[in-house]
């Protein structure tokens, strides 16, 4: 990573502090570097860039406006492309703010404890750079309604393929979908711009069939080829309000010589409980047609154990928030300790998604989880390009 074209922002009230932050981040190679005494002389110097700074590091506990309030009016105003949250306080705490800042669309790369040393800066910040291939400014992504429509209709949207790993092997068995929009001007807009507005025009459904549809001609092509996957789909809340949903998806597979058996439907914890009744009966038919259920995202709802026991699940996917970081802060850990456990009283296969460290990994393997899913692994990437990603995995060495 090259730390010269990285622009860091530190803001800490306690001057000497911030002096040091400032001269570690020198050591590293970071040449731009802005500061900020206290969160509001902060957003005034953020306001005065001409563009947005790739991180800023902010102390929490500040008198005036403290670091949460601040962190809240940069992720509003769109001030700086990611945050680190520094801090001595309690990490319950730390993560608290991290989620915050998440749900308003912010990226967070992590918190540091203090004292701040070189190398606890160095490691956070280094994954600005893991991570920046897949990361696009908002401006990148103007666009119109109807041109999202008429892309989907043209068929610009597409899926990528993440790879999924089982912990016991490292062997690569499974691929999640996700969409992308590629753009004839070479651009690839992520989901997180155009799905919840395919969501609101009622053109989602239509998204999750694409994907589908792709995604088994890809499954097929790769299964000629020596290579056994399974297929993992998002699927969209408006297809089970529709009864005949379970049909479509089948004659779609099948339509590809592609087995129901071979592929897992991905359904979120809020999408059955719009129509219960209709939701649960369309989810009660693509289980006995063969295809595999997974409760997405599991533990950001209120309703979890609830589904658990109303749907045929047969796969629980442990959700990026709390993996991210497990092996370091005692809550998630906890929370995915609990959700593998309560998965193998229910003989639910466990695909742990956001693996991105080895600590992670190790800590997940130790806990009996099944599959891996993250960036430690592959990111997303065209169907072309994906067995060269399997063919550049190599399983960690604990």
């Amino acid at each position: 990573m090259d730390w010269s074209e990285l622009q860091v922002m530190v803001v800490e009230d306690h001057g000497f502090q911030r002096r040091i932050a400032l001269r570690l981040l020198a050591e590293l190679g970071v040449e731009r570097a802005l500061e900020g005494a206290d969160g509001l002389d902060a957003l005034d110097v953020l306001r005065r860039q001409p563009a947005p700074p790739d991180v800023v590091l902010v102390d929490l506990d500040m008198p005036g406006m403290d670091g949460i309030e601040c962190i809240g009016q940069i992720a509003q105003e769109r001030l700086a492309r990611a945050v680190v949250v520094v801090s001595a306080l309690d990490p319950a705490l730390l993560h608290t703010v991290q989620t915050m800042a998440r749900a308003y669309g912010l990226r967070v790369l992590g918190s540091v404890e203090k004292p701040l040393t070189r190398d606890k800066l160095e490691e956070v910040l280094v994954r600005f750079g893991d991570h920046v291939g897949e990361q696009h400014d908002e401006s990148e992504a103007d666009f119109t309604v109807p041109a999202l429509l008429e892309a989907l209709g043209n068929g610009e949207i597409v899926p990528w393929f993440q790879p999924q790993v089982e912990f016991g092997n490292g062997k690569v068995v499974g691929v999640e979908a996700l969409a992308r929009w590629e753009r004839p001007d070479g651009s690839v807009v992520r989901p997180v711009l155009f799905v919840p507005l395919l969501e609101r025009e009622g053109r989602a459904d239509a998204l999750t069939e694409r994907m589908l549809d792709e995604g088994c001609r890809w499954l097929q092509r790769w299964s000629r080829d020596g290579m056994r996957l399974k297929l993992s789909v998002n699927v969209s809340p408006l297809a089970l309000a529709d009864p005949a949903a379970a049909d479509r998806y089948q004659a779609i597979v099948e339509s590809h010589a592609v087995s129901p058996e071979d592929v897992v439907l991905e359904i979120t914890e809020s999408s059955v409980m719009t129509d219960a009744a209709r939701g649960l009966g369309v989810l009660a038919r693509l289980r006995l047609k063969g295809f595999g259920l997974s409760i997405d995202d599991f533990g950001t709802g209120y309703s979890s154990l609830a589904q658990l026991a109303q749907v045929p699940f047969t796969e629980l996917k442990v959700d990026k928030e709390f993996v991210f970081s497990a092996h370091s802060q005692p809550r998630k850990r906890a929370v995915v300790e609990a959700s593998l456990d309560l998965a193998r009283k229910l003989n639910l296969t466990t695909v742990a998604e956001g693996v991105e460290t080895v600590e992670d990994w190790q800590l997940l393997a130790e806990l009996g989880c099944n599959i891996a899913q993250g960036w430690l692994i592959g990111r997303p990437v065209p169907g072309s390009e994906l067995p060269a990603a399997i063919a550049r995995w190599r399983r960690p060495v604990l």
